[in-house]
């Protein structure tokens, strides 16, 4: 993947950040909540996907467990990663000094996870893709056409 929409290097996202106590428990139930988050926005847009467990091997530094979300991506006869949600432990915290004192009063470092909830253009690819007529047209997915004025559909422009 060197060039195109999937490739690039500048984009917009929207981040969902946790910052949560010690509790390795809680840490686990978070990420999963995350992970969900995603793919409700991944249902509502109708595009099929599947959530990958990345190996411990590629992990990023700090990173305690990772899933990746993949999208259907027709042109490329494959999924494609369109999200990413992260369990960091304390790592983060440790390196920022973000902590907080429990009831007793004892000091803690805080866990953090996040989650990429939705990226473009990324995500763009498997919409156009996957919703392209025949005619050139795109079909909008009802939960995107709030957001377009009600439009049902794209039409190409005409020549």
């Amino acid at each position: 993947d060197t060039y195109g929409l999937y490739r690039i290097h500048l984009f917009d996202k929207v981040e969902q950040v946790v910052i949560c106590r010690d509790d390795v428990e809680e840490s686990k139930r978070f990420h999963e909540e995350i992970v969900a988050n995603a793919e409700v926005v991944l249902a509502r847009l109708e595009l099929p996907y599947r959530v990958v467990a990345v190996c411990t091997g590629d992990l990023g530094q700090g990173q305690a467990a990772k899933f990746d979300i993949e999208t259907w991506m027709p042109s490329r006869a494959a999924y494609g990663e369109t999200h990413s949600a992260s369990r960091f432990y304390d790592f983060q915290a440790r390196r920022l000094n973000l902590r907080y004192r429990d009831a007793a009063g004892k000091v803690h470092f805080c866990h953090t996870l996040n989650n990429t909830v939705i990226a473009s253009p990324r995500i763009l690819i498997p919409l156009l893709e996957l919703n392209q007529r025949p005619d050139g047209s795109v079909t909008i997915p009802p939960a995107l056409r709030p957001y377009l004025s009600g439009r049902e559909r794209i039409e190409p422009r005409s020549q």
